[in-house]
């Protein structure tokens, strides 16, 4: 039986005041279940029911493949909104008021705010390490804090770069290795009428994504609280290097990417590559006659860093009100690494990157008509996961940081830079961590 001690609590990064709440409060009006006895499992042929809540699509007709096989544990999943369109306040009510599903679907971003409120188990206390080896490693360090594990890795998007090689052919590029080589093709894209990429002002897990491919660590926890290396010198070569991009014409910040914008621009041969994560396959798809003109390589490298990076992931989190955690935890694990699992998920729910170890579904295994025959997922994606940055922590505020970032990132058009609103970005979040009651300083060296 394990809880979680206020040493723990201050490592995650809260102040004393915070930790104090946190300590006997969980959501208003109920306790900290980590602080409380462990929940035994269900007797021997005792009947359990374990809902999920999730925005995967079809997600139901996976959990019967589990349900077939289980008589005795029964999942019933509800569909909810993706998360910051109003699935997490619905959580958020819901464990307020004492109630909530077994499970939900978490962003691992997500997972430190959710910790904040004690919204979740520790799963170290059902004996979750013994399955720690057949999770992705780095998957698994961002459900792991303080000793403890607060979620199933449940997919991920580790990064490659998807391009019209008959567009590189036209302008007589090659496809660049290298972040440099990318700078040094670009203006003969733009001369010929045609982004090499687009750059989201708005979206900022993308600029995230590429800092932390460069080896960047924005937060990361210490024994009295958390460091903040944001504007580290890393990041502002990043921002350099996209300001350029930007003042330089050769990327597109008006075109999200999969906007109707994007695929109209991408139908009319006018986008030419596009570094984004691996659950992009399906989406583009949805670019009007593109079959067969797509093809996938590995993502860009800087000259330091590593040779991917990962954008959105998700865990299947055991919330704090479940009355069955161990078989909810059961359940995680199986959808997640159980071939079978994982297959049902590609078929029904169209998941991003299994987290499993050593599977990564046959449908990913097999040639790709969309892809003019390649096999990119065994041939870019999987290796990806072997070259991301292991060090890169999420924090309790991170969706603030990202609407922080973008903000001055939107300055971009009336002559603002992103190293001027990375700078911003991190004394703010400083900010709203003390106003939290979280104990944060600047980082050293």
């Amino acid at each position: 039986m394990r809880s979680i001690s206020r040493r723990e609590l201050l490592g995650l990064g809260l102040g004393a005041g915070a930790a104090a709440v946190l300590a006997g409060c969980a959501t208003p009006g109920t306790t900290s279940v980590n602080a409380q006895p462990v929940v035994p499992a269900a007797r021997s042929g005792e009947k359990v029911t374990l809902t999920y809540w999730a925005w995967l699509k079809d997600l139901q007709k996976v959990a019967d493949v589990w349900n077939a096989r289980h008589p005795d544990v029964q999942v019933e999943v509800a569909w909810i909104p993706g998360g910051n369109a109003g699935g997490y306040q619905k959580l958020y009510s819901a464990l307020a008021a004492g109630g909530g599903p077994d499970l939900a679907q978490v962003e691992m971003r997500t997972v430190p705010e959710f910790m904040l409120v004690n919204g979740l188990v520790d799963l170290t206390r059902y004996g979750v390490e013994e399955h720690a080896e057949k999770f992705d490693q780095t998957l698994w360090s961002q459900v792991s804090f303080a000793g403890g594990v607060y979620g199933i890795p449940q997919d991920s998007g580790p990064t490659g770069m998807y391009y019209r090689p008959d567009l590189f052919e036209q302008v007589g590029a090659e496809v660049p290795t290298t972040w440099a080589e990318w700078a040094e093709v670009a203006p003969a894209f733009r001369d010929a009428g045609i982004m090499i990429d687009a750059f989201p002002l708005s979206d900022t897990s993308v600029f995230t994504a590429h800092a932390m491919q460069a080896g960047a660590t924005w937060l990361r926890t210490a024994e009295d609280g958390w460091e903040i290396d944001m504007a580290s010198e890393v990041t502002l070569d990043v921002a350099r290097f996209f300001d350029k991009a930007i003042d330089d014409g050769v990327v597109s910040t008006s075109l999200n990417p999969y906007s109707p914008g994007w695929f109209a621009a991408a139908a009319d041969d006018k986008i030419a590559s596009l570094v984004g994560a691996s659950w992009g396959d399906a989406l583009l798809a949805g670019v009007s006659g593109a079959e067969g003109k797509w093809r996938v390589a590995p993502a860009p490298r800087w000259d330091h860093g590593y040779g991917s990076s990962f954008i959105g992931g998700s865990t299947s989190a055991v919330l704090a009100n479940s009355k069955h955690p161990q078989e909810a935890m059961e359940f995680a694990v199986w959808l997640n690494t159980d071939p079978e699992g994982i297959d049902a998920m590609i078929e029904h729910s169209g998941i991003g990157w299994s987290p499993a170890r050593d599977y990564i579904g046959q449908a990913r295994q097999q040639p790709s008509e969309f892809f003019g025959g390649q096999r990119y997922n065994t041939e870019v994606f999987q290796p990806a996961t072997q070259e991301q940055n292991p060090d890169w922590q999420w924090w309790p505020i991170t969706q603030q940081t990202f609407n922080i970032l973008a903000d001055g990132f939107r300055t971009k058009a009336t002559g603002g830079t992103l190293v001027d609103a990375v700078v911003a970005a991190e004394q703010r979040t400083i900010e709203v961590f003390r106003n939290k009651g979280l104990t944060i300083r600047k980082a050293e060296g």
